[in-house]
């Protein structure tokens, strides 16, 4: 039997004849060869227009949530010079007939070619569908053509029925009358309704249909009920969803719970997990059970953003960070009262202080500060103040620190910290020459962060000092020459003749003054700055030209100056004619100081080199254009 293809078309204006060449064989025979000549002869056809009739069909697209044996998809004749099967949006044609190939398929093709949704409508629950549907097309002469439809179900655009409270325990007292809304249940979706699924027949409640509100049919007694809540959407039966309503009927007792603790104090680290229950109370009442007791946290609204109520458990909601000024602020405690009540009536509650206490836990170690380097001159004074280490660490209070110098003070670290504000004061002498840094290391050590003093953290942060050279100079004594006349004391006495005036640079640094010439017969000598006179029983005058050295420093920084003191020593008493009174006078002298200033100017050796270099320059320019004068 030799069949046309699906799909093909034939067209006598192109090709009116096609020749089959058929080879068939018998076993155990030769095979035969044979020609079959197909005229084609212009006449009405039945053609399936395209993309019904290619090879992937025409496609649809409908939402899985379309209504049962709702029309997705019309196979439609359109007239043309002949019978042309077309797409959508044509009435059937009474004299075609529609066949479906492929039977697996929830969709159904009715006798005027109509693709229809399944009788039970599409499962909304599942991702994209697809449908593939092959189908015939022929007319009472017997033509034919045929095509295909691919119907794609996409998930459906619109809410699901759901309930954000899937599960709801409601407590009323008795004597509720007939018709009050004892609690009322809501679902998210479209076309929503309610209905009561068990009891299948119940004789104390109601439900609207619409609201959703619960009613009583009748006055009301001591009681427990369990409700089963469906919601559903009204177009979409099969979209729906379950809650339970469990509703409890209680005496009318005035008696308020009895709590245990009835006070609650505690104190609680800062580190205490969000979600950490603090404390649990144990409340009984003489005609409820602890299913119909209510717990609710009331207070300010710190304590009330800090913790929560999970019934009868109190619990952390945030972080307790002890560190926060916020938290200084509050002076680190929580004050909150959790109100319990009996099914929800003011007068059955018990009040429960509560007092929460955050103790601080040392959780980060001290910080260095960036770039700790000091300077200081060499000639520093004696605590002097070198600089300050600013530490920091977030535990609070903030940067509450000790600070310690890492093997002490002495010659090699002559350096000091004080503990409290990490000043660094120079406590010995400092040279340029022998050292000109020194590296230090100051430990850092928290204090009061923590309740447990053993969980101090430390760390330990290196200082440099850099020395500072300061030039030396001789000291200078005003005036260099002094010229004394003094009166000769008893023999035997301490005598002061002058004191003198000598300064160094720095001003702190330590004069020395030694007698170097001048006192053959040791009767002056020096106490400090003070010239002292010896008396001895010489009778006649005599001066005396003593060379005192004034010196600082030591070693190869050692510097002196000479001062010259020329004094005059008067005899004690001196013989005088009988008409006269005998007189002891001292002369005193003041002496005369010239002071000359001359300036002179040394130039470094760099600044001769680049003063001779750019001289030499200016010459040979000079010559270079002379030359070229000339030569013009």
């Amino acid at each position: 039997q030799v069949t046309l293809r699906a799909g093909a078309e034939l067209n006598a204006r192109r090709v009116n004849q096609y020749t089959l060449i058929l080879r068939a064989a018998c076993p155990g025979e030769d095979e035969v060869e044979e020609r079959l000549f197909v005229r084609v002869t212009a006449g009405p056809v039945l053609r399936c227009d395209t993309p019904f009739a290619s090879a992937e069909g025409d496609v649809v697209q409908v939402l899985a949530d379309v209504a049962p044996r709702t029309p997705l998809y019309a196979v439609l004749p359109q007239p043309l010079g002949g019978l042309t099967v077309m797409g959508q949006g044509f009435p059937s044609s009474s004299f075609l007939q529609f066949r479906l190939r492929n039977h697996n398929t929830p969709l159904t093709l009715t006798r005027r070619g109509l693709v229809l949704a399944p009788d039970n409508g599409f499962d909304p629950s599942k991702d994209t569908q697809t449908f593939r549907l092959e189908i015939e097309v022929m007319d009472h002469h017997g033509h034919n053509c045929s095509g295909a439809v691919r119907v794609e179900v996409l998930p459906s655009r619109r809410p699901r029925v759901t309930f954000p409270e899937p599960h709801r325990a409601v407590t009323v007292t008795e004597g509720i009358g007939p018709w009050e809304v004892v609690t009322q249940v809501h679902a998210r979706g479209d076309n929503v309704r309610y209905a009561i699924l068990a009891p299948v027949a119940p004789a104390l409640f109601t439900i609207d249909e619409v609201t959703g509100e619960i009613r009583s049919t009748r006055r009301l007694e001591v009681i427990h009920a369990h409700l089963l809540i469906r919601a559903y959407n009204a177009l979409h039966p099969d979209d729906r969803a379950t809650a339970t309503v469990n509703v409890t009927v209680q005496g009318t007792d005035r008696q308020a719970p009895r709590c245990v603790p009835a006070i609650f104090v505690s104190q609680v680290p800062e580190t205490v997990s969000p979600g950490s229950t603090l404390v649990t109370l144990r409340c009984t009442n003489s005609t409820s059970t602890d299913g119909c007791l209510h717990y609710a946290l009331e207070g300010p609204l710190s304590s009330r953003s800090h913790f929560f109520m999970e019934g009868p458990r109190l619990k952390v909601n945030t972080t307790l960070d002890y560190d926060l000024e916020a938290m200084a602020a509050l002076g680190f405690q929580f004050t909150a009262t959790i109100v319990v009540t009996v099914g929800g009536q003011p007068l059955q509650s018990t009040r429960v202080p509560v007092l929460v206490t955050v103790t601080p836990v040392n959780e980060f170690r001290p910080a260095c500060p960036n770039g700790a380097t000091f300077s200081v001159p060499e000639t520093a004074a004696f605590g002097s103040v070198v600089g300050r280490v600013a530490g920091t660490d977030r535990d609070y209070p903030l940067d509450s620190l000790e600070y310690s110098l890492e093997g002490g003070s002495g010659p090699a670290q002559p350096f000091s910290i004080d503990r409290r504000t990490g000043e660094i004061r120079l406590v010995g002498p400092l040279d340029s020459q022998q050292q000109k840094s020194y590296r230090l290391v100051v430990r850092l050590t928290d204090t009061h962060n923590d309740l447990d003093l053993r969980k101090r953290q430390s760390r330990l942060c290196d200082v440099s000092v850099r020395l500072q050279a300061v030039p030396d100079q001789l000291p200078v004594c005003i005036p260099e020459v002094q010229e004394l006349r003094i009166t000769a004391g008893s023999p035997g006495s301490r005598q002061p003749v002058t004191r003198l005036v000598c300064h160094s640079s720095p001003d702190s640094a330590v004069l020395t003054y030694t007698i170097v010439g001048g006192n053959e017969d040791g009767r002056f000598r020096l106490e400090g700055n003070t010239l002292v006179y010896l008396p001895n029983d010489r009778a006649e005058p005599h001066p005396f030209v003593l060379l005192v050295e004034v010196w600082s420093g030591s070693g190869a920084r050692r510097r002196s100056s000479v001062v010259a003191l020329v004094v005059h020593v008067t005899p004690r008493s001196t013989p005088v004619p009988p008409s006269t009174t005998t007189q002891h006078t001292t002369l005193q002298k003041e002496p005369l100081v010239v002071m000359q200033t001359e300036a002179v100017w040394h130039p470094p050796a760099w600044f001769v080199a680049v003063l001779t270099i750019s001289g030499t320059l200016l010459l040979a320019t000079l010559v270079c254009v002379t030359r070229n004068l000339l030569c013009r």
